[in-house]
């Protein structure tokens, strides 16, 4: 029977020590931009404008009632976004944060064609993400991005 408390006892023990893990804020601001991903797929502007600051001005010239402007547009212009991430870098120092990474956003209908498979594409876009905590939250007060540079085939 001790051995069996004993067994009982390093079990709880690990399980305590294993579902302790406190959530850094790097791994909040890595869900802010996953819930804005995710968002951007379900074209929930209110979930996207949620994870962008009042203050929001980027090098393009948008703020933050332009940057909603612009999501209407695109949303409005595809009726199908999916957005997919590649390389996430996050860099935090004190109240600010840097995200790198490549998005890459398609578009399509499910019509039941073959062609619903490769969805048309809207681009490879390399992101420069600033974010800033705000009370206890994350929020985008900048972001940079041009069109990725695809790898050229034939003549190099």
């Amino acid at each position: 029977m001790r051995r069996v408390v004993t067994i009982f006892l390093i079990f709880v023990i690990a399980m305590t020590v294993l579902g302790c893990h406190k959530e850094t804020d790097q791994d909040k601001v890595k869900k802010v931009i996953t819930d804005i991903q995710s968002a951007g797929d379900e074209k929930d502007i209110k979930k996207i404008m949620s994870n962008i600051s009042k203050t929001y001005s980027d090098p393009q010239g948008f703020n933050y009632e332009g940057i909603k402007g612009l999501l209407l547009g695109y949303f409005f212009r595809y009726p199908k976004i999916s957005v997919y991430i590649n390389s996430l870098t996050i860099s935090v120092e004190n109240t600010s944060a840097r995200a790198v990474f490549q998005a890459v956003l398609t578009s399509g209908e499910k019509t039941g064609s073959v062609t619903d498979v490769i969805p048309q594409s809207l681009g490879v876009w390399d992101f420069d993400v600033t974010l800033k905590k705000e009370s206890s939250d994350w929020k985008v007060t900048s972001a940079k991005w041009e069109q990725a540079e695809m790898m050229k085939t034939g003549n190099n």
